[in-house]
């Protein structure tokens, strides 16, 4: 159920993204992570002021969050964003496993000002070597041996 929390904090997504944009740090979008009633972490896209296309806002709030928290996961936070996640800002969302996502603007309102993911979608489908930027397997054994150690590490952390 939606209520006046969420929509507090879905305006506080909405602000940041404001924020950004009108200093020219990049897209109109805005993100934080909540962990009960307390923002742990906020973003907004940065994508020009650091020349780093990674830096959309949800990746931008969990990188806030996770230094906030000091972990690597996000379980029992949750993300609220001015706009659907991107594919890439989907899969670090599902790497921080927050308990859910809140959204404002559809991936539609998005395309409809020329943030338009669809053909991200189109091309995760497609055979490697059909893909706008093939993606092109070179074997390695060295590589192998590596996963191969990891593999036997006692001390390794899975995440």
């Amino acid at each position: 159920m939606i209520g006046e929390r969420e929509v507090k904090f879905i305006q506080h997504a909405v602000r940041l993204s404001a924020r950004g944009m009108k200093s020219g740090d990049g897209g109109p979008f805005g993100a934080i992570v909540v962990r009960g009633d307390e923002v742990v972490g906020e973003g907004w896209n940065q994508v020009l002021c650091n020349n780093d296309p990674t830096a959309h806002a949800e990746v931008m709030a969990i990188r806030n969050a996770c230094a906030h928290l000091n972990t690597f996961q996000l379980n029992g936070c949750e993300i609220f964003t001015s706009c659907e996640p991107c594919p890439m800002c989907l899969g670090a969302i599902y790497w921080a496993r927050p308990d859910r996502v809140y959204y404002a603007n559809t991936k539609e309102d998005a395309a409809a000002i020329a943030f338009d993911d669809s053909f991200i979608y189109d091309e995760i489908e497609k055979p490697h070597e059909q893909k706008r930027i093939p993606l092109i397997h070179i074997p390695s054994p060295d590589a192998i041996s590596v996963f191969e150690d990891w593999n036997s590490k006692e001390n390794r952390t899975l995440y």
